[in-house]
């Protein structure tokens, strides 16, 4: 998508595995999708819930989102931006992406799943 900070699996992998520099981790697909499966270290917040916490996301520090393929959290990315919100960074491909290139998903907390409805 025009406009918005994008990153791919494997430069995810790297934020990930170096732990240089901290960032939160976002999953914005619905509760179904997510007992499937989350990226290791994911919070879950469902993209209809974004407009509702969105002071917590005006805190600095980057955060990278991720759904399915990456449309729905590049409209989450866009509609932060049109927010003032410029720390925001999509997965391009999203998790279907990240798990053809080889990288690992996990079984979500019964919790998180619960708390995302």
């Amino acid at each position: 998508m025009n406009g918005i900070q994008e990153i791919n699996a494997s430069q995810l992998s790297d934020m990930i595995g170096n732990g240089a520099e901290s960032f939160r981790l976002i999953d914005v697909r619905s509760a179904n999708e997510m007992a499937q499966g989350m990226l290791p270290g994911a919070e879950a917040m469902p993209m209809h819930l974004v407009p509702l916490r969105l002071e917590a996301l005006r805190q600095p520090g980057k955060i990278v989102f991720y759904c399915r393929t990456g449309a729905r959290s590049a409209q989450v990315c866009a509609f932060l931006q049109q927010q003032g919100v410029d720390h925001a960074i999509n997965l391009q491909g999203g998790i279907v992406d990240w798990y053809r290139q080889g990288y690992p998903i996990e079984s979500p907390e019964a919790g998180v799943v619960a708390a995302a409805r």
